[in-house]
């Protein structure tokens, strides 16, 4: 990899139990909190891997109205859905296991060509999903102890 083109920071803390409140690093940004579904939380909030399918899904639909600009596709309202699988590993931990999402992007059969190329490119725009297929690295710390 080469080296950061930029860098940004979020502060999690604890509410209570499981609930955590993310709050960003652009003050205009909203915080938003978190929570695991029962039995371990109230499931009152979404959990990460809802954040993570979101993120995922999100960027997909952005790069998709970013690469069509280029080659002037006009798209629709763009509905996107994303199902996620949940997976329990050898050592019987949950882990995401499949991540589909399907775009609707209201394209006229008259700009199927277009379409096709912009179909061709548009995931490799995408931020979140070629990293998260890449495998990102994380390194983790806990303050006091060495891991």
């Amino acid at each position: 990899m080469s080296e950061p083109v930029s860098q940004f920071q979020i502060c999690i803390d604890q509410v209570d139990a499981y609930e955590f409140r993310v709050k960003f690093d652009k003050e205009h940004h909203t915080p938003i909190n978190l929570d695991e579904p029962a039995p371990l939380g109230k499931d009152a909030y979404p959990n990460a891997a809802r954040m993570l399918a979101a993120a995922i899904g999100n960027c997909l639909s952005a790069s998709l109205l970013f690469a069509s600009r280029r080659p002037g596709l006009q798209l629709g309202h763009i509905h996107t859905t994303v199902n996620v699988e949940i997976v329990k590993n050898e050592n019987r931990r949950l882990r995401i296991g499949k991540i589909k999402v399907e775009i609707d992007a209201g394209i006229q059969p008259q700009d199927l060509e277009k379409a096709r190329a912009v179909a061709a490119v548009f995931e490799d725009f995408c931020t979140v999903t070629e990293s998260v297929r890449a495998g990102i690295q994380v390194e983790t710390s806990i303050q006091g102890l060495s891991i």
